[in-house]
C-alpha cells in the first residue's frame, strides 16, 4: 500500500510524464479552452503554422453525444517537417505535430503529445537527426508555456 501511495504521489508531483506508450503529458492550470488558447498563442508566436484546431467535445455534441472537454491543435513548421519527409515520406503520416488538451475524469486538464523520437523511430530517420531534437524541444517549450504553471 505504501508503494501505491508513493507512486500516486510521484504522478501528482511531476507535471510532465511519459507513459509506457511514449505519450508525454503536461499538467495544466486552467480549463481546456484557456489552455488551448495559450498553446495556440505560443505556437503562432514561435512562427509556426496552425493548420487546425479540432474541438472533439463539439463534434460529439453535434451527434447528440457527450464528451468531456477535449481539443486538438495541429501545427507544424516546414523547416522541421520537410527534412523528416525527405528522409522518409511516411513521416507525413505523423506530421504535422499534434497536441491534445483534455480534461481527465478527475477534472484535471492535461496537454498530451507523442514523443517525436518515438513517433518516428520505425521510419528511415537517421539516429540523432537534428530536426527530431528540435521538434522535441519545441513541443516541450510550447506545452510548458501553455500549461501556465
Amino acid at each position: 500500500m505504501k508503494h501505491l501511495l508513493a507512486a500516486a504521489f510521484c504522478l501528482v508531483a511531476f507535471p510532465a510524464l511519459a507513459s509506457d506508450d511514449d505519450i508525454i503529458k503536461v499538467q495544466a492550470s486552467g480549463d481546456v479552452a484557456t489552455t488551448m488558447d495559450r498553446l495556440e498563442e505560443a505556437v503562432t508566436g514561435a512562427g509556426t503554422t496552425v493548420f487546425a484546431r479540432v474541438d472533439h467535445a463539439a463534434g460529439a455534441a453535434s451527434v447528440d453525444m457527450v464528451l468531456d472537454d477535449e481539443q486538438l491543435l495541429i501545427f507544424g513548421n516546414p523547416k522541421l517537417g520537410t527534412p523528416a519527409m525527405q528522409d522518409d515520406a511516411l513521416a507525413g503520416l505523423y506530421l504535422p505535430l499534434r497536441v491534445l488538451v483534455y480534461k481527465d475524469g478527475e477534472g484535471q486538464v492535461w496537454l498530451a503529445y507523442e514523443d517525436p523520437e518515438e513517433m518516428l523511430d520505425e521510419l528511415s530517420i537517421p539516429d540523432g537527426a537534428e530536426y527530431v531534437k528540435m521538434m522535441t524541444g519545441a513541443l516541450a517549450k510550447l506545452t510548458s508555456a501553455a500549461a501556465g504553471n
